[in-house]
């Protein structure tokens, strides 16, 4: 298989409530999805810029979804990216933490069942956790960032970063709103998928 590369086809100015930011589309060698990466101010050749790896939740980020913080996450941190004045949101299309939208909604339905998160992924025969971050990295390395503030609270994209090459030097908190829809969801990152999360005990 060759190896995977990204080039970026097109870039175009996008105003937004939250300010300008770039947004740049990029193509890979490898599928025909349409990864991107929001760009404010001037970043490349930059240290210590503003990141967050948003991976695609469709339910979350354009229904708005209250089973789970995606949405929450992607909007914080355009507002984040904006005080700053500069910084990056990438926003790759791995769905469901990778298992699509079909997938995703087949698992919403065995965690109404009252299976948690991990426990439907696995019952459907996947991975708790089936993102790669290779494009993410090579998008970054393509936008000249030296190194990177990232807005996470997962230790695993914080890894798989590093060990791609990127240059991490500060985690910064993603705090989430603690609803009846998505308190389990919250537990069942922190307790199985090791998110650092501050929640309170589980009732």
């Amino acid at each position: 298989m060759d190896k995977l590369t990204v080039e970026q086809v097109v870039s175009a100015r996008l105003p937004t409530v939250y300010g300008q930011f770039d947004l740049k589309l990029y193509a890979n060698n490898r599928d025909d999805k349409e990864h991107q990466a929001w760009v404010m101010g001037a970043v490349s050749g930059q240290e210590n810029v503003c990141v967050r790896v948003h991976s695609e939740c469709f339910t979350g980020d354009l229904m708005g979804s209250a089973r789970c913080d995606c949405g929450e996450q992607l909007h914080v941190s355009q507002q984040m990216i904006a005080e700053q004045g500069a910084g990056v949101l990438i926003y790759l299309r791995q769905e469901g933490r990778g298992i699509g939208l079909l997938e995703k909604l087949k698992a919403y339905n065995l965690q109404d069942q009252g299976y948690d998160t991990v426990e439907a992924n696995l019952i459907l025969g996947h991975q708790p956790d089936q993102r790669d971050y290779t494009i993410a990295a090579l998008i970054i390395k393509d936008l000249g960032l030296q190194s990177i503030r990232l807005l996470t609270n997962n230790p695993k994209k914080i890894q798989g970063l590093r060990d791609l090459g990127i240059i991490i030097t500060e985690r910064i908190d993603m705090i989430p709103t603690i609803t009846p829809e998505n308190e389990r969801y919250l537990q069942t990152k922190a307790t199985r998928l090791n998110h650092n999360l501050d929640l309170p005990p589980h009732e």
